[in-house]
């Protein structure tokens, strides 16, 4: 028996280290990430770096206590660091360097989810915000993902939340005073749904004049519906108002009539046809961008309701104490459940 027990001793500092250790660790994680439900990934990341730091150090202890002489334990607590580095600078041209453009991007916050933005040639909605990538869903509904670090070294194009300008480009004759052609495209952009119309003489080409009309479009989720409306409505203005949409550098084989003009002449539309200006591409384009951004939404809004519930629970008593409990209990279900919800792949 003593035999046993003087057996076992030289074991017992390494079995209460990591028995210490493992207790620890695993109650760190409860309260920081397991309990709390309503945190964000953002508010989930600096814990969860927190905890990747005390699991190498609770290592390190487990080694200081390791039942071997001074020169092997320091040879062990060596080799983690050496390990430890060793993947750092192994991976830090890649996943490393995407971790610290992810975190860069979440303290600067150029962007959100939802927005719309262009990098060099990729342009859509954000539909995801990783770690090490964020993704982007286009307007030919393809999800696209970038390298945090190339989003942090390369120029981001955001469109603003209150508001962004539609144009159209197009060229006419010089026969047309600019006047009268500016007249018909404020028109047409009245007529598209945009607010604060504009319209620029671009250039003064050899053979036709180069206007753009713009307008402020509010509500950014429909731009695709909104371009596609003011080019409509371009054409019905100038096409009314008798103007050909053709420069006088247009050549046409055809050998037309003296007199004649480029006019399509307007459809009636058949009974129970459905209008098109009335239909929304941007359902099917946009769908993870939307739902990760409506996502997002729900979850704010929940945890500001969480966050009164806590400041009024400081303060309150008795029933009404018991009922915002109650109340803050549903709210965290309804967020776990909007947590959990993924967005279609």
């Amino acid at each position: 028996m003593d035999t046993m027990f003087h057996g076992i001793t030289p074991f017992l500092p390494l079995l209460a280290s990591l028995t210490l250790v493992i207790v620890i660790l695993a109650g760190l994680h409860f309260f920081l990430l397991a309990k709390p439900v309503h945190l964000t990934q953002q508010q989930k990341l600096p814990r969860q770096l927190s905890m990747l730091v005390l699991t190498l150090i609770g290592l390190v202890v487990i080694a200081m206590s390791l039942p071997v002489s001074e020169s092997t334990r320091n040879q062990v607590i060596a080799l983690i660091g050496v390990l430890a580095s060793g993947v750092i600078a192994f991976s830090s041209t890649t996943m490393v360097g995407n971790l610290m453009a992810g975190l860069v991007l979440r303290v600067n916050k150029p962007f959100k989810v939802g927005d719309f933005i262009r990098v060099e040639q990729f342009s859509g909605r954000v539909a995801e915000m990783g770690l090490l990538d964020t993704e982007i869903q286009t307007d030919t509904r393809e999800l696209v993902a970038l390298s945090n670090t190339f989003m942090v070294n390369t120029p981001i194009t955001v469109t603003r939340g209150s508001g962004a300008v539609i144009s159209v480009d197009l060229s006419l004759g010089y026969e047309l005073h600019h006047s009268f052609v500016e007249k018909h495209l404020l028109t047409a952009a009245a007529n598209a749904g945009l607010d604060e119309a504009f319209v620029q003489v671009t250039s003064l080409g050899d053979f036709s004049v180069s206007y753009r009309v713009a307008g402020l479009l509010t509500d950014v989720k429909s731009m695709l519906s909104a371009r596609s409306r003011l080019h409509k409505a371009v054409l019905d203005s100038l096409h009314h108002a008798g103007i050909e949409i053709v420069s006088p550098s247009f050549m046409n084989q055809r050998v037309q009539p003296v007199g004649s003009t480029m006019i399509p002449q307007m459809s009636t539309p058949d009974k129970g046809a459905v209008d098109d200006q009335e239909s929304s591409p941007e359902a099917i384009v946009y769908d993870k961008a939307e739902q990760a951004a409506e996502q997002e939404k729900s979850k704010a809004q929940l945890q500001e309701q969480i966050a009164e519930c806590d400041a009024q629970l400081a303060m309150a008593e008795g029933e009404n104490k018991k009922r915002l409990k109650e109340k803050k209990m549903a709210l965290e279900r309804q967020l776990e459940g909007v947590m959990t919800t993924a967005p279609p792949s």
